[in-house]
């Protein structure tokens, strides 16, 4: 409303200059500003912006909205053509009822700081809606960094093809649960965790291709670090009740993301 305001009482003083300034032009019937004319209005707006300087401040928080509101609407959509991969893809680990109306979808990263923060927000929604699907998608963006990141995420979907939903969440939850983070989690970690569970070759190579589609899913959602997460019907899912959190976001958010799906 500032910056509204400051307009309308710019524009007054542009057309006293304009008016003034076209009769010195013999009033020449060319309807567009002369080059005395634009500068004498750029002088003024420029000298009305500096002494409001608000108005610049409103102008790029309503630009970062405008640019922010256009950025979820992007996921959104990628997110609605990606279901299906998903929920078509067996080896990608999920916990709940296979009947479930609600889907909830993390990308995440065992060494990740803000994935830590969120992994006991999440435990408290599950806690409350078991009548929700949950997809894990293993996404070990610091697999580079710190190599333990990826044995971490290919151990998780290990124990998801040969122990299960209920193996896999136990396993999940207990790695977040020991705190090592950034770096700090170690293998010794991880096999304990997992129960000492043990890779052939016919399980890697299956490991490492769930691992490439869930990375191929996360870059065509248009994600680029972890946590992210999708909320969604698991049918008739629309841009209006579909979700996306493209970082760290709280039990409360995420429990209103749900019940949203669920209308």
């Amino acid at each position: 409303m500032k910056f509204r305001f400051g307009l309308y009482f710019l524009l007054p003083f542009i057309s006293v200059v304009v008016l003034n300034t076209s009769f010195a032009q013999d009033n020449a019937p060319d309807k567009t500003f002369s080059v005395t004319q634009e500068k004498r209005i750029g002088e003024i707006a420029a000298d009305y912006l500096r002494a409001h300087p608000e108005i610049l401040i409103q102008m790029s928080e309503t630009l970062q909205q405008e640019q922010e509101a256009k950025q979820t609407r992007g996921f959104k959509s990628a997110a609605l053509e990606q279901q299906g991969n998903i929920l078509g893809n067996k080896n990608i680990p999920s916990w709940g009822p296979g009947d479930g109306k609600v889907m909830v979808v993390e990308f995440f990263d065992y060494q990740c700081i803000w994935c830590s923060r969120f992994a006991p927000e999440l435990e408290k929604v599950i806690r409350s809606n078991q009548d929700v699907r949950y997809f894990f998608m293993e996404w070990p963006v610091f697999g580079s960094r710190w190599p333990v990141s990826l044995l971490a995420a290919k151990t998780g979907l290990l124990v998801w093809k040969e122990k299960g939903p209920e193996a896999y969440l136990a396993y999940h939850n207990g790695i977040y649960a020991t705190g090592l983070i950034e770096g700090r989690l170690t293998k010794e970690t991880v096999t304990k965790t997992s129960g000492d569970i043990q890779f052939r070759q016919d399980t890697i190579d299956e490991v490492n291709t769930t691992l490439k589609n869930i990375k191929d899913i996360a870059t065509a959602t248009g994600l680029t670090g972890t946590p992210g997460i999708i909320v969604m019907p698991v049918k008739g899912a629309t841009e209006e009740n579909t979700t996306v959190f493209s970082g760290m976001t709280e039990s409360e958010s995420l429990q209103a993301a749900i019940n949203k799906s669920r209308h």
